[in-house]
């Protein structure tokens, strides 16, 4: 045992270290000190809450052609119908109630922005990995179609596939697909390019390790960080751009609920003063993307170390 009247007073005491940080509470901490980031979180959690409970939360299902009255379109916010409910924000042409028709159009949007957006990170990053790892003629040919598809408005992509596939929820998915996996391709395999430069990637071949375990257990988790930002912010492109198919008339069909839908059928109708049928659901549909994009901006700040003070 250390008798301490025998340590010198002027020993310097060797401060303790800190235990590191968790990556995870790290990032979980800074992202909670935004307050605009927080608001997002909490927007997009109400929003992604009410779509999922839908069915039950809503006061009619507005595609139920058993619960429409055609009597009752065109009725302003606030307006009561003849069985003295109360339609707050009013109802559509065909008598739907519009805040059902929001909440479960926010359903097909959700659900076509985040599916379309995994299925392309996957696909993407699975061929920029193989680009930047292999690189030659493999990686030629797949930047070459990369650059050919970017070179391309993704709207004008999207118009031609879906006028070749037609209508539907599972086209609109195909062609979101089809129009967003060059973007994370290119990043991906940028990312990749310095990784594969790294003495762990060198120790690992000359370990030989095989060359799916050095792309998928080595390499990417090192290159997740710029995907996680990027499919933040295509989620609500995916959501945006998906709207505006559905409003050009060829996305969504009329049978199914879906944001752009709603504010293409309310247009006709703004002249009228019948501003409710598409104000409502554009307003839905703006809450929804600047929600994801405070979040997407909040980690882009985390995950970059040239953006962190």
């Amino acid at each position: 045992m250390i008798d301490r009247s025998e340590i010198p007073l002027d020993t310097p005491i060797e401060p303790v270290p800190a235990k590191a940080e968790r990556p995870a509470l790290r990032i979980a901490r800074d992202f909670v000190q935004s307050p605009a980031a927080v608001i997002g979180l909490i927007g997009f959690l109400v929003i992604a809450t009410a779509a999922i409970l839908a069915p039950w939360i809503t006061p009619q299902n507005p595609y139920d052609l058993a619960q429409l009255d055609i009597m009752e379109g065109r009725l302003p916010p606030l307006a009561e119908s003849f069985a003295g409910q109360t339609w707050w924000l009013g109802t559509d042409d065909q008598g739907r109630d519009m805040l059902s028709a929001i909440i479960y159009g926010l359903r097909i949007s959700l659900a076509v922005g985040a599916s379309s957006t995994l299925a392309a990170l996957l696909i993407g990053a699975g061929l920029g990995l193989v680009a930047a790892y292999y690189g030659g003629k493999v990686e030629t040919a797949i930047m070459r179609v990369v650059d050919l598809q970017l070179s391309f408005p993704a709207i004008l992509v999207a118009l031609i596939l879906l006028a070749i596939l037609g209508r539907g929820v599972d086209k609109v998915v195909i062609a979101l697909i089809i129009v967003q996996w060059a973007y994370y391709a290119r990043t991906i395999r940028g990312t990749a390019l310095v990784e594969r430069s790294k003495e762990y990637v060198e120790a690992a071949r000359c370990l030989a390790l095989g060359s799916r375990r050095i792309l998928f257990h080595h390499l990417l988790p090192n290159c997740l960080p710029p995907l996680i930002v990027i499919a933040t912010v295509q989620v609500a492109n995916a959501i945006a751009l998906e709207a505006t198919l559905s409003f050009l008339g060829v996305g969504v069909p009329i049978t199914e609920p879906s944001l752009g839908l709603l504010i293409s059928n309310g247009y006709g109708y703004m002249l009228s003063g019948d501003y409710w049928i598409s104000f409502f659901p554009g307003i839905a549909l703006l809450i929804t993307i600047v929600c994801i994009n405070l979040m997407g901006d909040q980690l882009r700040d985390i995950l970059n170390p040239r953006l962190q003070r």
